[in-house]
C-alpha cells in the first residue's frame, strides 16, 4: 500500500471533498481523485461515493479513516520522538554482570557513570562463559566478574582487578544480639544462615573459611543474586556475608545489625574488556575512579 495514497484520501475524509483536500494540499482535483482511485484499488474496496455533487464515505471507507487516523498519529508522534533523540547525544554503555557477583558492589562501581547526560545503561547478568562470547563478539563493552577472563589468546580480552572488597556479616536485630556479636563466628554454626550458590567465587572461599575456622554453618537459605539475599536477611530469615563495596547502598541497612568480619576472605571484582572498547570515555571513568578509589585505601 502506498501511503502518499492513504494521505490523499485521509485529507479528502477530513475536509469533506475533492475539491477542499485539494485546496489544502495545493495540488489540482484531478491528482487528488486519481491518488485516491489508486488506494481504492490497492485495498480491493471503494472507499468513496458520489452523494449529489460531492462524496461522502462508504462503511469501509469510514473504517479506513479511523486507522488512517491511528497510523498519522503515530507518524507525528514518530517525529517528535526522533526529533527528540536527535538533540540530545546518547552515551550507550553495554555492561555484563557475572552470576554470583555482588550486584550492590557493581552498582557502586558504576555510580561514577550514573549521572552521565544521555546515558543509555544496558545491563545483562548470567554465566561468566557466555557473557565472555557476548564481549568477544563486542556486543558488550565489559564484563564485570569475580573472576578473570581465562587464557584464551583467540579472544584477546584483558582482565583487571578495579576492587578486592571485606566481606562482613550482617542479620536483622532479632538475631544479631551483643551476646552472638561476641560469640562470631562459631555462632554460624546455630544462627539460621544464608549463602550464595556453590557457582559463586565467594561461596568457595567462605567454604574454605568455614573449614579453617571448623565451623558447619546452619545453612537454610541459598541465592545466587545477593542483593536477594540481603532482602530475605532483613525481612528476618537469617545472617549472610556481603561486600562491604556497595553496603552504603542499602535502604535495607536500618533493619540491620553488622554481626562480624570474615577475616581473610574478601570478593575481587574485575574488568573484563576487549581492546576495542577501552577507548570507551565510560568505561575509562569507571576504570580511573576504581584505581583512585584503591589507592586512597578503598575498594
Amino acid at each position: 500500500m502506498n501511503y502518499r495514497h492513504l494521505y490523499y484520501f485521509w485529507i479528502v475524509g477530513k475536509e469533506g471533498g475533492f475539491a477542499r483536500a485539494a485546496s489544502r494540499l495545493g495540488v489540482a482535483v484531478q491528482t487528488v481523485s486519481a491518488q485516491v482511485r489508486a488506494l481504492e484499488k490497492d485495498l480491493g474496496h471503494e472507499l468513496l461515493k458520489p452523494d449529489g455533487r460531492g462524496v461522502v464515505l462508504t462503511d469501509a471507507g469510514r473504517r479506513a479513516l479511523v486507522r488512517a487516523d491511528e497510523i498519522f498519529q503515530l507518524g507525528k508522534v514518530l517525529q517528535d520522538e526522533v526529533a527528540q533523540i536527535a538533540s540530545r547525544p546518547l552515551m550507550r554503555f553495554s555492561v555484563g554482570l557475572s552470576d554470583g557477583l555482588s550486584k550492590l558492589a557493581a552498582h557502586t562501581l558504576l555510580q561514577p557513570v550514573l549521572e552521565e547526560s544521555g546515558l543509555q545503561l544496558l545491563c545483562h547478568e548470567g554465566e561468566l562463559e557466555a557473557l565472555l562470547s557476548e564481549l568477544a563478539q563486542y556486543r558488550l563493552d565489559v564484563v564485570l566478574a569475580s573472576q578473570p577472563a581465562p587464557p584464551n589468546p583467540n579472544l584477546r580480552l584483558l582482565s583487571d582487578r578495579i576492587a578486592s572488597s571485606e566481606i562482613d556479616w550482617f542479620g536483622p536485630r532479632k538475631w544479631v544480639s551483643k551476646e552472638a556479636q561476641q560469640a562470631f563466628p562459631e555462632i554460624l554454626a546455630t544462627l539460621p544462615v544464608l549463602l550464595p550458590t556453590r557457582h559463586s567465587m565467594l561461596r568457595l572461599s567462605l567454604d574454605r573459611w568455614f573449614e579453617t575456622c571448623g565451623i558447619k554453618p546452619n545453612v537454610v537459605g541459598e541465592f545466587e543474586d545477593s542483593a536477594l539475599m540481603a532482602v530475605f536477611g532483613a525481612k528476618g530469615m537469617g545472617v549472610f556475608p556481603t561486600s562491604r563495596l556497595g553496603a552504603s547502598d542499602w535502604d535495607l541497612l536500618p533493619r540491620l545489625r553488622r554481626l562480624g568480619q570474615c577475616i581473610g576472605v574478601h570478593e575481587d571484582i574485575y574488568a573484563v574488556r576487549h581492546r576495542r572498547s577501552d577507548a570507551h570515555p565510560l568505561l575509562q571513568r569507571v576504570m580511573r575512579v576504581s584505581q583512585m578509589a584503591r589507592g586512597k585505601g578503598g575498594f
